[in-house]
């Protein structure tokens, strides 16, 4: 339970901002479809909410003993560390998956979310840094569902860009 809510209610919301972030991305591209929306919500609120919830809390356990800013520095590094180059191209892929691009799918990819993470190192470190410090541990996981929704975009598009 958080905060007075079933874990599952978490899960559904944590969902759907996966799936909103990837229908924007998806119109834009005019890759919209209902496939794609469902994976991306069944993706989301499953896989994603299990994985980045445990790793945030795993973050909060290893720093718990560090000191003020090298906690701080420490927490958005690690949570960058988790969304890298191979957590995008993961990504791209299930987005190709769900779309029916299997062809898209190369190692070409690995190429694309490297450039696609570089880029976006200075938007990542500060939007983690708010998320690992500033959100409680109970809504990071949405704080960060709502960032990668917004990134789902960003990676839709440099699919197209990179």
């Amino acid at each position: 339970m958080q905060s007075g809510r079933p874990a599952y209610s978490s899960h559904l919301i944590g969902g759907l901002i996966y799936m909103t972030g990837d229908t924007i991305a998806a119109l834009i591209t005019g890759d919209v479809g209902i496939v794609r929306s469902a994976g991306m919500f069944a993706i989301g609120s499953t896989l994603y909410a299990f994985e980045i919830r445990n790793y945030f809390r795993w973050i909060e356990k290893k720093v718990n003993e560090l000191p003020g800013v090298k906690r701080k520095i420490m927490k958005t590094m690690m949570a960058l560390t988790y969304f890298n180059p191979l957590w995008i191209a993961r990504h791209l892929c299930f987005i190709y998956i769900l779309s029916g691009q299997w062809a898209l799918i190369s190692a070409g990819v690995l190429k694309t979310a490297a450039l696609s993470f570089m880029f976006n190192i200075p938007v990542s470190v500060t939007a983690n840094y708010i998320i690992q410090n500033r959100i409680p541990l109970t809504y990071r996981f949405w704080a960060s569902a709502v960032f990668s929704g917004l990134m789902a975009i960003y990676y839709s598009m440099s699919g197209k860009w990179f």
